[in-house]
């Protein structure tokens, strides 16, 4: 007996350099993690507390399949503070992190043997999990002449659906309102099913990201507490649907979750009382950003837009034409893990590595120091 076919997706790459980097730090203790997509601050106070009261008063039995009704109430009232927009909270799903989100979706909306596109570079893991559905994927490629943004004439009738990104994994490139109105018009005119993650929303560092609910009535929302929240070992995350889905999603996850974890959601009733921690921590992130962006040194000053989000996406090409190589030269040499932009692109991300600035400050100036001495020592104009 074998392993079925669907099994064989690719890796996500971003655990193998987790992996190596975790080894480096058990030899050499000097580990600085720029690959880890994660912030590193724990969940707000507001939310321990509440996990605590939970622990003593609720017995953490199996919540309904879209989540607690409380809960779902107090996600749908958030968008209405963060976007203006009313959302019934009979449209919110509750979810297993982002990833079981994507997971729902992917198999409420698409049938094997659809076409369903993803932008290039994009976070790895949509296009691994629609093809273990048996759904096509078909990459649209972004770069720098056209500033890493998916444009919606690239979007063609052959498509059955798009899953958008904005602020994007790994570049942190944002779609303004204008743009995300413009793609999501040329889904409904194509009758392709847009799907949206925003999970990174809130960690922009100029306008304020934009809800595709806020654009579309047929798209699909992906969001989490993991990113903004700093929520990402929860493991919680939510779905805004439109009314045709609703019902598929729900069968959906009482058959493959019974429900998202309780502990979790009582938790997160907590999160939207969080703002000053979570504020905070985008404060630092800006900080971060900043120095990268004016300390690393050339060649490494070709960047994708970082609007938001926490990473940086920089062409290293004039280093090295093997990013995969040089991501493991820096973990060896200097102790800075990075991630090598396979694991985004398959066909450019040979050229680039995204850098994550979630970590301490402090941190961020010691790679950047590490870096330009790896720099001056192996790099010959």
């Amino acid at each position: 007996m074998n392993p079925t076919k669907r099994s064989e997706i690719a890796p996500f790459y971003v655990m193998e350099v987790m992996k190596a980097a975790s080894e480096r730090q058990v030899t050499h203790g000097d580990v600085l993690h720029l690959e880890v997509g994660q912030p590193s601050t724990p969940a707000p106070g507001p939310v321990l507390a509440a996990a605590r009261a939970a622990l003593e008063t609720n017995r953490i039995g199996y919540t309904h399949a879209l989540g607690l009704p409380e809960l779902r109430e107090r996600i749908a009232g958030s968008y209405q503070d963060s976007y203006g927009r009313h959302v019934e909270p009979a449209g919110i799903a509750v979810t297993v992190g982002a990833s079981g989100a994507c997971a729902l979706a992917f198999l409420a909306c698409f049938e094997a043997g659809d076409r369903v596109a993803v932008t290039e570079p994009g976070y790895p893991c949509y296009r691994n999990m629609l093809a273990a559905l048996d759904i096509e994927v078909i990459g649209l490629p972004t770069g720098p002449e056209q500033d890493f943004r998916l444009q919606p004439d690239q979007l063609t009738a052959d498509l059955t659906g798009l899953v958008v990104a904005s602020p994007n994994n790994p570049t942190g490139t944002m779609l303004s309102g204008t743009e995300l109105a413009a793609v999501a018009r040329r889904c409904d005119e194509l009758g392709i099913r847009l799907i949206s993650d925003e999970i990174y929303h809130g960690i922009t560092y100029g306008e304020p990201a934009e809800t595709a609910h806020s654009v579309s009535d047929s798209a699909v929302v992906v969001q989490s507490f993991s990113k903004y929240y700093s929520m990402t070992g929860w493991r919680l995350g939510w779905l805004v649907l439109p009314p045709d889905l609703v019902e598929p999603v729900e069968r959906l996850a009482q058959n493959f979750t019974i429900s998202a974890p309780t502990l979790a959601q009582y938790a997160a009733m907590a999160a939207f009382e969080s703002s000053v921690e979570a504020e905070a921590n985008v404060r630092r992130y800006a900080e971060n950003r900043r120095i990268l962006l004016d300390g690393l040194p050339e060649p490494i000053n070709r960047f994708a837009p970082a609007d938001g989000a926490f990473y940086l996406y920089a062409d290293t090409s004039a280093l090295a034409d093997n990013a995969q190589a040089l991501c493991s030269s820096w973990l060896a040499d200097i102790g800075v893990a990075a991630t090598p932009g396979i694991d985004f692109d398959r066909t450019n991300g040979h050229r680039y590595v995204r850098f994550s600035y979630s970590e301490s400050t402090a941190d961020i100036i010691e790679a950047v120091d590490r870096l330009g001495g790896w720099v001056a020592e192996h790099h010959r104009p």
